[in-house]
């Protein structure tokens, strides 16, 4: 019988059991409140367990050929591609995003584990010139060993297809934590991988308590790679506790997104994009536009346009047709952008458009417009995570780079012009991993993806990507005269 990809219990080396407690989560439907499933609440013992696994499956792993690799790969691609409506209903249920926003999310999934399927056959080494005689200088890379895969609720399928596909291309073993609001998406990853004939031990899911199960992942001297997404704050605490095994470590954290309008630029094309880099997974994503700039010979029109673009946007369950907003992940969130946005009417900013909880109730927010932002409010300091557009208004270019490199974030900046001296002039000088010129979604898997200062360390997609997991050894053969 074909086993469902929707599964309530951990996968630890091949076999499928609760946690030993018999504790469990529940999983709560953001849209309408309701129980999804449960699943279970582990902790260090079932995590040790999970490494264990993985480090005995990666001494057999490691040895596969590259072809072998890049077959399971192609295979679990495959897999994919044929459960795209199962997976986008899992992924919908429990994170809330419109369902033709979760099928998106597993078609790019599909389309990074395609691309490490290539990259597995691309891992290559160097011979040095030697400066002895007789001696021939190797350099060769070999897989890292057992890591450790932390995800997050926003994007709980795509981001583990960024960390699983270029670990199992590599020759690594993987144990994984999904972000326990969305354990389901992560949990159908195993049943994914033994459709695709990876060998059991090879990939591992653990869902619980974070704290124990992160704990337990950053001590044990077994595991010598973590790949997290998330926020900074839990991104430092897990790098802190890496340094006393001195794991490898990558982190995809926060970010503050500027997304800057000069007045040359396409507005119709501009605003465009803002609904695209704003108000995906309603703002709920980390490359999010947290800051609008709007130069002041078309701020008003800019502002107006976006407004009205921004009222006309359909919220609703994501279950339901032509929904282009979803239910935020949980009250905290709702709460967290009222305060913001109070705090900047307080400080001055004016209301355009929405502003409070929407009319469906629960956890739904107006998509909202504000105007007269200044860097002062806590808006433009602190990461939004929510449909909210916060606008500034500037004038000149020197200016604006410097507003938006003050932050102590850097992974995505967006901005429009049609000046092409311009368009190189600033994206060298903004102090961000990804940059986006006259677009507002950049994310692929063929290029890299991470960020800089407190957004993160490393980069995942690109061929960039699988370096991530991978050593370097370097090898003097001697003895050849």
């Amino acid at each position: 019988m074909t086993k469902l990809l929707r599964q309530n219990v951990n996968l630890i080396d091949g076999n499928w059991a609760p946690a030993a407690s018999g504790e469990t989560i529940d999983v709560i439907n953001p849209a309408d409140g309701s129980i999804v499933g449960r699943v279970p609440k582990s902790g260090t013992d079932e995590t040790r367990q999970a490494i264990e696994a993985a480090a005995k499956a990666f001494e057999t792993f490691r040895h596969t050929s590259a072809q072998e690799r890049a077959d399971m790969l192609m295979a679990l691609y495959d897999a994919i591609r044929a459960n795209v409506d199962e997976l986008a209903h899992i992924l919908t249920s429990e994170q809330g995003k419109p369902i033709s926003e979760a099928r998106g999310e597993i078609g790019l999934s599909a389309a990074y584990i395609r691309w490490f399927a290539e990259e597995a056959r691309r891992v290559y080494g160097d011979i040095v010139p030697s400066p002895f005689k007789h001696r021939k200088l190797l350099v060769n890379k070999e897989p890292i060993g057992v890591c450790a895969a932390i995800t997050p609720w926003n994007f709980p399928s795509s981001m583990l297809s960024r960390k699983v596909g270029p670990a199992i291309a590599a020759g690594c073993a993987v144990v994984i934590k999904p972000a326990s609001q969305t354990p389901f998406s992560g949990l159908a990853w195993g049943v994914l991988a033994e459709k695709a004939g990876i060998p059991e031990g090879v990939v591992n899911v653990v869902t619980g308590s974070a704290r124990e199960i992160g704990r337990e992942l950053t001590a044990n001297p077994k595991v010598r790679k973590i790949t997290f997404t998330g926020s900074t704050e839990v991104g430092k605490t897990l790098m802190a506790q890496s340094a006393m095994t001195v794991k490898k470590v990558s982190m995809e954290l926060g970010g503050n997104a500027p997304f800057i309008v000069f007045a040359d630029a396409d507005i119709d094309k501009a605003v465009e994009a803002a609904v695209v880099a704003k108000y995906r997974n309603s703002g709920q994503t980390c490359v999010c536009t947290n800051r609008f700039f709007v130069e002041d010979g078309i701020y008003d029109q800019l502002v107006d346009k976006l407004a009205q673009r921004t009222r006309a946007l359909k919220v609703g369950p994501g279950i339901e047709a032509g929904v282009e907003l979803g239910p935020l992940i949980d009250l905290d969130a709702v709460e967290k952008i009222e305060s913001l946005i109070a705090d900047a009417l307080d400080r001055g900013a004016s209301l355009v458009a929405g502003g409070g909880r929407h009319a469906s109730g629960g956890t739904f927010f107006e998509p909202t417009v504000l105007s007269g932002v200044t860097t002062e409010m806590k808006i433009s300091r602190e990461e939004i995570f929510g449909p909210v557009s916060a606008v500034h208004r500037f004038s000149g270019e020197d200016k604006v780079v410097r507003m938006a490199n003050d932050t102590p974030y850097g992974l995505a900046a967006y901005f429009f012009t049609r000046d092409l001296g311009r368009a190189f002039r600033v994206a060298d000088a903004l102090n961000f991993g990804m940059v986006g010129v006259n677009e507002g979604f950049i994310t692929t898997e063929v290029a890299p993806f991470g960020g800089v200062k407190e957004s993160g360390v490393g980069s995942e997609g690109g061929r960039q990507g699988i370096e991530e997991y991978l050593v370097t050894k370097y090898v003097s053969l001697g003895g050849l005269g």
